[in-house]
């Protein structure tokens, strides 16, 4: 964590350093316009143009994954270990003194293990014995409201110095849920793909399939701080509710291993693949010659909760930089 902490402060000095150079290119231009903005007349209160202005941002940001392969069943449950960073880069428009839509590109990565997470010795012990793991790499564009609680009546220069602010909308994003192929697969023979990171959705580990493409309601809150007169920084935490189970490519039961292909039976069921298991207490399953653990591999044994949806959260530092002192100079002629 504490390298991760010092890379992301790196990054943020860099882009810091990029921003700086492209600012004072334009602080000539800035201040010109300043004094065409002072004199506009409009209205004090309401979506007056003194407060309407158009930004860039980078943002680096922190993931964590809340589903099946959590290590518990708690809703609220996650592996902080697997926190894996991100980046975004958006685009907002102001529109009155509290009022800002933005529009994202996030990339970013999840992770599960129940090898890793869950414990062996209490409550959890399904979970450990089910083995499941997997990476999902996401692609997400997402745009978003803003809602200040500190309005800014006066111009972007004298903005309010800091502001909480609270945020909600609607995001798409790609996903493609993956795990390492085992070295054998369940009868015992080598598999050709062992190591490698499989594609989980091709091969219907639960029967069903389901889209690469999915939606998700973006919600959180944070505070946006001013740097100087076009750099400010925002600080929030927030959530992506998601309308998939399937983020893990887990959900509900295991199905009848001879509908699976070879690979597939081997990323279904992968139980045999902890110490001790393949040979303690084993029953046959619906696949011939090989016996999995009671309660898990066979048809109707349940692999997943189907009843809760997937979420990540995002927890993101941002570093934005206002076009709108120049997008806006014509209009105050």
């Amino acid at each position: 964590m504490r390298k991760l902490c010092f890379a992301l402060l790196s990054v943020l000095f860099l882009v810091g350093l990029s921003f700086d150079s492209f600012a004072q290119f334009n602080r000539k231009l800035i201040k010109k316009n300043n004094k065409a903005v002072s004199k506009y007349r409009g209205k004090k209160r309401g979506f007056g143009r003194k407060n309407v202005y158009t930004g860039v941002g980078f943002s680096i940001n922190a993931l964590n994954y809340f589903g099946d392969l959590a290590p518990t069943p708690s809703t609220f449950s996650t592996d902080i270990s697997f926190t894996a960073p991100s980046f975004g880069l958006s685009l907002f428009h102001r529109f009155g003194p509290r009022y800002t839509l933005q529009v994202q590109y996030l990339y970013a990565s999840l992770k599960g293990s129940d090898q890793e997470s869950a414990s062996k010795d209490n409550e959890n012990k399904f979970r450990y014995q089910r083995n499941m793991s997997f990476r999902n790499r996401i692609h997400e564009l997402s745009a978003v409201a803003y809602f200040d609680l500190f309005e800014n009546q006066a111009t972007y220069i004298s903005r309010v110095g800091w502001t909480p602010y609270a945020y909600i909308g609607l995001a798409a994003f790609y996903q493609n849920p993956q795990a390492q192929a085992p070295t054998n697969d369940l009868r015992g023979s080598a598999l050709a793909e062992a190591g490698q990171w499989v594609d989980l959705q091709p091969l219907k580990t639960e029967g069903n399939s389901y889209s690469l493409i999915q939606f998700a309601v973006p919600f959180g809150a944070g505070a946006r701080f001013r740097i100087n007169e076009v750099f400010d920084l925002w600080a929030d935490i927030g959530f992506r509710y998601t309308f998939t189970d399937y983020l893990d490519d887990v959900s509900g039961n295991y199905v009848d291993l001879n509908t699976l292909s070879t690979l597939g039976q081997a990323m279904a069921y992968r139980t045999n693949e902890l110490a001790g298991y393949p040979t303690s207490g084993g029953v046959p399953s619906d696949l011939a010659g090989v016996n999995v653990q009671p309660g898990y591999g066979k048809a109707g044994d349940k692999r997943g909760s189907p009843n809760q949806n997937d979420i990540y959260m995002v927890t993101s530092i941002r570093l934005t930089y206002i076009l709108g002192a120049t997008f806006h100079k014509a209009k105050f002629r």
